[in-house]
């Protein structure tokens, strides 16, 4: 199938029983013999009951039962045919078939059959709408904040990003990394906002880092240029309280014999992991307010340098993460937790730092959330832990 027709065919709405996030297993296709027993109880009971009064209207619950456990519009009809044939049964057995509350059973079952029909209906139609959604949202997602190689030039590169809006795959965070005859430059900002405002303000700062990483020979004159092109964006989208966005981010290049240069622009700092497991806060020696805040031709951010031994590891990301709160509202120990979960490969290290997160705060997160993750590790360079792994294998 072509990549047009694979669009086309989510877009157009899956096949009832098929949409994105639908349980699997056996719980589904048992659900659906609810109704049939809730039936069998009602006519056991009315079977073996020596009372006069007939449970005969118990039956009505039957057709509203199957369209809250069904997502086949044509069950609740299918039932309701059903319940209305076990309900002349039971109106024989118990000879009740011309008196009034066989009739009002009647068409009880019916007006629930209908109405149970009918809500199927607009809940299958919603849960299409949704799935369409939540597929534009992932579109989008991907082709603004693209997905990361394991290895991009002189490092190995991870990220992870949670969205905090509910159905949504992006939010106000953005993250982005490229080899440039510069080096491996990268971003990592958050945009103040949410929504749709958000996303347009995102879009317009990495388009602009997408050109600037290769074009500038320096990193403050990156940031000059995401200055200028967020207040020319800023500008032309005009919206209620546009005069107040800002953008926090952090810019850092690594050359392949590992000088880094950081620039830092009101974000919080990243955190220097040393091979060694030592970890360096990288806070600028002089505080820059995020862009937005300034004009454009004013941004001049000072250049944080450091040296990269192969094996250390930096790690940016967005105030979602340290600003995450657990019920007695303490802040998530970055800090003290990184250490103890930097083992294995940056991929797994962001695994296990957001899981970490997640179960500090005890439920999802309330804030967009992006983590970057760049090991310094040359070609043709074999770590110390790496080196132990091939010798166990060897032996």
């Amino acid at each position: 199938m072509s990549a047009t027709g694979w669009i086309r065919e989510r877009i157009a709405g899956p096949a009832p029983g098929a949409l994105p996030g639908t349980p699997t297993g056996t719980w589904p296709r048992l659900s659906h013999a609810l109704p049939l027993v809730g039936m069998l109880l009602v006519a056991s009971l009315d079977w073996f009951s020596n009372s006069r009064v007939t449970v005969e209207p118990a039956l009505t619950a039957v057709p509203a039962l199957a369209a809250v456990v069904s997502r086949r519009t044509w069950y609740p009809l299918f039932i309701g045919a059903v319940a209305e044939l076990v309900a002349f049964l039971m109106a024989a057995y118990n000879r009740v078939l011309g008196e009034s509350v066989h009739t009002a059973t009647v068409l009880a079952i019916a007006l629930v059959a209908g109405i149970g029909w009918v809500s199927a209906t607009l809940r299958l139609r919603q849960e299409r709408a949704l799935a369409e959604a939540q597929l534009v949202a992932e579109i989008a997602r991907r082709v603004l904040l693209r997905s990361v190689p394991d290895r991009v030039g002189s490092v190995r590169a991870a990220v992870h990003y949670a969205a905090a809006a509910a159905h949504a795959s992006i939010g106000g965070d953005l993250y982005e990394v490229v080899n440039t005859r510069h080096g491996v430059r990268a971003v990592v900002g958050d945009v103040r906002g949410k929504g749709l405002n958000a996303v347009e303000t995102a879009a317009a700062v990495l388009g602009a880092f997408r050109e600037a990483a290769h074009q500038e020979p320096s990193l403050p004159r990156v940031a000059g240029w995401l200055a200028d092109s967020l207040d020319r964006a800023l500008h032309e989208n005009d919206h209620p309280g546009v005069e107040e966005e800002f953008v926090t981010l952090v810019l850092i290049g690594v050359c392949p014999d590992g000088t880094a240069e950081i620039v830092n622009c009101g974000h919080p700092g990243p955190m220097l992991l040393r091979a060694g497991g030592e970890l360096e806060l990288q806070e600028p020696a002089e505080p820059v307010p995020p862009l937005g805040v300034l004009d454009p031709a004013d941004v001049h951010p000072p250049v944080q340098r450091l040296a990269l031994r192969p094996g250390d590891r930096v790690l940016l990301y967005t105030d979602g993460v340290i600003e995450a709160r657990d019920d007695r509202g303490a802040f998530y120990p970055l800090g003290e937790r990184l250490p103890g979960l930097a083992v294995g490969g940056p991929v797994e290290v962001l695994r296990r730092l957001h899981e970490d997160v997640v179960r500090h705060v005890g439920h999802k997160l309330g804030d967009d959330a992006a983590m970057l993750l760049l090991q310094y590790e040359p070609t043709g360079c074999q770590l110390p832990h790496q080196a132990g792994q091939q010798a166990v294998s060897s032996a």
